[in-house]
């Protein structure tokens, strides 16, 4: 399997679009690692988790085509994992398909509710796109990769989710942003499943949060958890992404501070593979 990091900052971005704070303006004078855009992730070139509104960024500076594209997955509806004035965009004029080119989107019924009134209010793109809503826990098919929704922890409001990609030679990634420390039942479900990768959200960096973001505190405390069900083991592949400049640490800092516990810190470009 492999995993591309695309997006790798919170909602704001880091530097934040608006942000005079020193943690901003250190990221704009260090620039590289440390610039980091709206989450995204691509898995196996086929199927991306989350749309943010810097996919247009990513199409550019990771050499994506996205018109061969077929399987979106979303995690929740917030606007930085599921901006859907670009996907408003799929469809004639705007993007020169093949026939039959369809893209099936993925999420919660919170994102279903959003992508079908846009779609009932451009109904050209019922030719180009198709919304599935996917109950928590329940595994379905995207092309050749095995998903399965998790709850999250994070807005009261929807079911947010975390996912199970599994791939066709049995390689498992657990990906957990955004949330805190997962629910029970998420724990009970992912009981007997062992995940080659794991990647947890950090948006507080070195501070604990745990009910709507995590920071390393929590990361750990999963990590260990992860370990004593059974679920990990040394050979498991931890990282960490989705970071804010509210958690203060710039990457060589996460890196230093992340490293003794065995994680990997992600960055936008950042590829692992497993």
């Amino acid at each position: 399997m492999k995993v591309k990091y695309l997006g790798t900052g919170a909602s704001e971005g880091w530097p934040g679009i608006f942000c005079g704070c020193q943690y901003c303006k250190e990221a704009r004078k260090r620039g590289g690692k440390n610039i980091r855009t709206r989450s995204g992730t691509l898995i196996n070139d086929s199927l991306m988790v989350d749309f943010p509104p810097d996919t247009y960024y990513h199409v550019i500076n990771f050499k994506i085509d996205l018109s061969q594209l077929r399987h979106l997955v979303i995690t929740h509806s917030h606007g930085d994992h599921f901006y859907t004035k670009d996907l408003a965009l799929r469809r004639s004029v705007f993007a020169h398909l093949d026939e039959g080119s369809m893209l099936d989107i993925y999420g919660n019924k919170a994102v279903e509710s959003i992508m079908n009134e846009i779609i009932n209010n451009n109904t050209v793109l019922k030719e180009y796109i198709n919304i599935h809503y996917v109950p928590p826990f329940e595994t379905f098919e995207a092309g050749d990769i095995k998903v399965t929704p998790l709850k999250a922890q994070h807005d009261r409001n929807e079911d947010c989710y975390i996912y199970i990609f599994e791939d066709t030679d049995g390689k498992r990634m657990l990906y957990g942003n955004d949330t805190g420390i997962f629910p029970e039942e998420t724990w009970e479900y992912i009981k007997g499943h062992y995940f080659n990768l794991v990647s947890l959200d950090c948006t507080a960096g070195p501070d604990q949060d745990g009910n709507y973001h995590m920071g390393l505190p929590d990361d750990i405390k999963v990590k260990e958890r992860l370990i004593e069900i059974g679920c990990a083991d040394e050979a498991t592949k931890f990282v960490v992404t989705h970071f804010s400049h509210n958690g203060r640490l710039l990457h060589d800092e996460l890196v230093e501070l992340a490293k003794p516990h065995g994680f990997d810190v992600a960055y936008d470009g950042f590829e692992v593979f497993v």
